[in-house]
């Protein structure tokens, strides 16, 4: 298994992210792909389409966002990876801090390349 983190600045208060990141209309504006998302511990939510699922885990408002994640690229079989997200104020903004853990072997830098092409390209687009 394999195990990333990137992290990117944006300018904007981690609340303000938190709260589109937990909300299907905010996530889905943000990203520009549909999102539907239940924005409680153990709440189910799927991104990009369908392209991505899973579950939260930890919810800490503001301040970080723990779930479990797959997609349909993973192998049949495979076990969810995890993403931890994490929210800090910067003096430009907020600093996001993603770690992504278990992710089948051989896709690492596909996902690496995807956060930043799909989530905070796109993000700092929207933010901006």
């Amino acid at each position: 298994m394999e195990s990333i983190q990137v992290s990117c600045i944006l300018p904007v208060d981690p609340s303000t992210i938190y709260r589109d990141w937990m909300s299907s209309k905010g996530h889905t504006l943000f990203t520009g792909g549909t999102a539907k998302i239940d924005p409680m511990p153990g709440g189910k939510f799927s991104a990009w389409d369908g392209y991505i699922w899973g579950e939260n885990l930890e919810l800490e408002i503001g301040k970080r966002i723990v779930q479990t994640w797959t997609t349909s690229n993973f192998p049949d079989g495979a076990a969810p990876s995890k993403i931890e997200v994490k929210f800090d104020v910067d003096p430009e903004g907020c600093k996001i801090t993603l770690i992504h853990t278990n992710i089948p072997d051989g896709q690492g830098k596909e996902y690496e390349l995807g956060w930043q092409e799909h989530y905070f390209l796109p993000m700092l687009d929207y933010y901006s």
